[in-house]
């Protein structure tokens, strides 16, 4: 209970500061249970609070322990003051039994005051003892003090020394429960020290628990993955064992392609010794009589030009009663001239469709009828007095020409032994060489180059056809067409004894096999196909280019028109003729000297020279025209510029029948195996008719160029030179199946620059085993692939 001043007991102060509180008691269950929770998200957050919880009690305790020791101090200060009141106001009145009562109790008084200061400190801190004593000492000092009064001077000593024993004894009480409370509040501290470090220790206990559990998940996903690791481990010794037994067959197809290679060295070997037989020239002569026909009716129209003219100045005169204008009649002869290039496109399109429905041959007996029909419409077209017969004839005999560039190229490149094929690949521009020369030599005035004889000199074009017509039934089939496309081994077999002049033909049939093995996916390619492959675009590419090659080069425009050209140069009528028919004999004669070369040099290199000849010589000519145009009215400057311009058309041409003139027709042959061949070939013809065409109706109109209408020749003859350095592949001495190959692996650029560099069968040969190591290589890895 608390006194009248408001004061608690300062034993209830003293259970209140060391009593635990039941928060306290149950703070280590409440860590226990979190320890045991299972949320490691929130258990981290739960421990710091709890942390946190318990120093906030530390100190609570710690304040009230500091609040109760100043309470103490100064409840026991006001106590000891009431209890010397109550002593003083107790002596006092009992000082009313005499003067002596009264200074004893002022000396008892005094005593106790002087002993306050040592006692204080000393006083009990319980309620019950507080009391007890303040009574006991109470009555013992009153009855001193009642007892002293009647005792006399002499006994005051020894009562003092009594009442100074009694408070010894009082003091020595006071300070053994003093040290008593000392013990048990230091008990208390170490009990609440140890407290705080246990609760330090579980939390540090769960903290443990919390990164072991975290420890333990990523042990599980370490051997998870150690799992997959193994996993994986076994899948690559797997794939080594894979990898290992594929090597051990490369070694073995190694081996096996060695042997190949040493075969197809001795066969190439016999290849290459075969000779030129007396069919194989017969069937080749036949063949060649439709370029011939080419040829001819390219050059023909040249000579007779102003007969025609005349010719139709007068038909028009006496159909509408009036004369036409020069112009008209140049564009009317123009269109005779063109014409026969629009038949040619449309022929060499179709050549391919007539090479696989008929063969090489029947096609191109088949096309001699249409060269009979052409050539007689051309011869008749004077007696009939229509130039439009003209034009029906020349369209006709060029649907000829055009299949005959398309199949001739094709059936003597079929024909052909490998050793041979390049020089009598070259026999397709000699025969067109030939052509052109007898037309020119047939138009000149003395023969056929007159009003009258013009028709004849047309159409005498009815020769050629008649001719192979005659000859080309005893020769046989292409060999090729006959095995691959055909699948007829046995007239295949009979084709290559007549045509070898021997029964050993196994290399051929052996090298034919390897081709249709090789081309087995391609049977049947069609020009939609051929486009779209990646394989086949780059040798089709290459065969257009070197189409273009040859007819934008310009040397039609000397064909048709090089008469015109000569006498704008300076020259007469009669010598200009002379100097046209002169362009055909040296191209003749540059083709045969080309033959030999084809095979000793190789047709890129010939190819490369002829295209860099053409670029300076119409250099040369553009020169002359415009000496022409600054000097001419300096005679012997135009003398010297006819010399000039003379020798740069007869440069010009040579260096044509040199390269442009031949390879593009042969070199598009080779460059492509059976199946894709005629589609390729189609292709390729079209795309030069059209290019001949395009220069036939266009040079005329380039007359506003003046002295620089051979300039955009030159530009292109530049381009293709550099064309044919950077792509065009080498072919001499490769079998069709080598020259795939190095399209089939030749898309990048180190390839073709190999084929480039390296002419002789050594590229082809390499090129040809790595096929073989790469194909077994690929299906080897599919089935390990396909393994569980």
């Amino acid at each position: 209970m608390a006194d009248s001043r408001g004061f608690k007991p300062i034993s209830q102060l003293w259970s209140a500061a060391v009593s635990p509180e039941p928060d306290s008691e149950c703070l280590y269950e409440e860590i226990a249970g979190l320890s045991g929770a299972q949320e490691a998200d929130s258990r981290e957050e739960v421990v710091e609070e709890e942390r946190e919880r318990a120093r906030s009690r530390s100190r609570e305790r710690q304040d009230s322990v500091r609040r109760l020791t100043e309470v103490g101090a100064r409840g026991r200060a006001g106590e000891v003051a009431e209890y010397e009141s109550r002593v003083e106001e107790q002596y006092v009145v009992r000082g009313s039994y005499g003067e002596s009562g009264s200074g004893a109790a002022l000396d008892a008084a005094a005593t106790f005051k002087l002993t306050r200061g040592r006692t204080s400190r000393y006083l009990p801190t319980t309620h019950y003892h507080h009391g007890g004593h303040a009574q006991h000492i109470s009555g013992r000092l009153s009855r001193h003090r009642l007892t002293r009064a009647s005792f006399s001077n002499e006994t005051q000593e020894e009562i003092q020394e009594d009442d100074e024993a009694t408070l010894r004894e009082l003091l020595i009480s006071l300070q053994k429960q003093v040290s008593v409370m000392s013990m048990n509040l230091s008990a208390k501290l170490d009990e609440l020290q140890r407290g705080d470090r246990q609760l330090e220790t579980t939390v540090a206990l769960c903290e443990i628990r919390t990164q072991l559990q975290e420890l333990t998940k990523s042990v599980e996903s370490c051997q998870s993955e150690v799992s997959e690791v193994k996993r994986d481990m076994v899948a690559i010794k797997h794939e080594l064992d894979t990898v290992q037994q594929v090597k051990e067959e490369i070694e073995e197809l190694r081996e096996y392609v060695d042997r190949l290679e040493e075969h197809s060295h001795r066969r190439k070997l016999r290849l290459l010794e075969q000779g030129l037989t007396f069919f194989l020239s017969y069937a080749i002569l036949a063949a060649v009589l439709g370029m011939l026909q080419f040829g001819y009716n390219t050059g023909v129209i040249n000579a007779p030009e102003v007969n025609i003219e005349n010719f139709m100045k007068d038909v028009y005169k006496d159909r509408y009663g009036e004369d036409i204008s020069d112009d008209s009649v140049k564009k009317l002869y123009s269109v005779a001239v063109s014409i026969f290039a629009i038949g040619g496109m449309l022929g060499g399109f179709s050549g391919g469709i007539i090479a696989n429905r008929f063969g090489r041959k029947g096609g191109l007996l088949l096309n001699n009828v249409l060269g009979i029909v052409g050539a007689c419409l051309m011869g008749c077209t004077k007696i009939a007095h229509a130039y439009e017969m003209l034009f029906f004839g020349r369209f006709v005999i060029g649907v000829n020409c055009g299949l005959n560039t398309s199949l001739v190229p094709m059936y003597i490149s079929e024909i052909a032994p490998l050793n041979l094929r390049g020089g009598l690949g070259t026999v397709n521009q000699l025969a067109v060489t030939v052509g052109l020369l007898v037309s020119q030599v047939l138009g000149i005035e003395q023969i056929l180059g007159t009003n009258d004889g013009w028709p004849v000199l047309l159409g005498l074009a009815i020769c050629p056809a008649i001719l192979q017509l005659l000859l080309l039934p005893v020769c046989p089939e292409s060999p090729r067409y006959l095995l691959i496309t055909k699948q007829w081994e046995e007239e295949a077999r009979k084709a290559l004894r007549r045509l070898r002049a021997s029964n050993q033909v196994e290399e051929d049939i052996e090298e034919m096999r390897a081709e249709e093995r090789a081309q087995q996916s391609e049977s049947t390619i069609s020009m939609t196909e051929l486009i779209c492959s990646p394989t086949l675009r780059a040798p089709l590419i290459i065969g257009v280019v070197m189409q273009l090659s040859q007819q934008l080069s310009g040397i039609n425009a000397v064909f048709y028109y090089s008469t015109s050209l000569f006498i704008s140069s300076g020259l007469t009528d009669e010598s200009a003729k002379f100097a046209s028919i002169g362009i055909g004999a040296i191209m003749v004669g540059m083709t045969l000297i080309s033959i030999p070369l084809m095979d000793r040099t190789g047709r890129r290199t010939l190819h490369l020279y002829g295209l860099g000849g053409m670029f300076i010589f119409s250099i040369f000519i553009t020169i002359s025209l415009l000496i022409k145009a600054f000097f001419g009215y300096v005679q012997e400057m135009i003398d010297w510029m006819s010399y000039l311009s003379v020798v740069s058309t007869l440069g010009f041409v040579v260096f044509f029948a040199v390269g442009p003139g031949s390879i593009p027709w042969m070199i598009t042959a080779e460059l492509f195996s059976q199946g894709p061949r005629p589609a390729a070939m189609s292709i390729a013809v079209l795309v030069n008719w059209m290019a001949n065409f395009t220069v036939g109706i266009g040079f005329p109109s380039m007359d506003s160029l003046e002295n620089y209408k051979f300039l955009p020749f030159s530009a292109f003859l530049a381009i293709f030179w550099i064309f044919t350095y950077k792509r065009v592949p080498e072919t001499k001495n490769k079998t069709f199946e080598e020259i795939l190959s190095i399209f089939r692996h030749g898309n990048d650029r180190s390839s073709l620059r190999d084929s480039r560099l390296y002419g002789e069968e050594e590229l082809a040969t390499y090129s040809s085993k790595e096929t073989v190591l790469s194909d077994a290589t690929t299906a080897n890895h599919t089935q390990a692939t396909d393994k569980p």
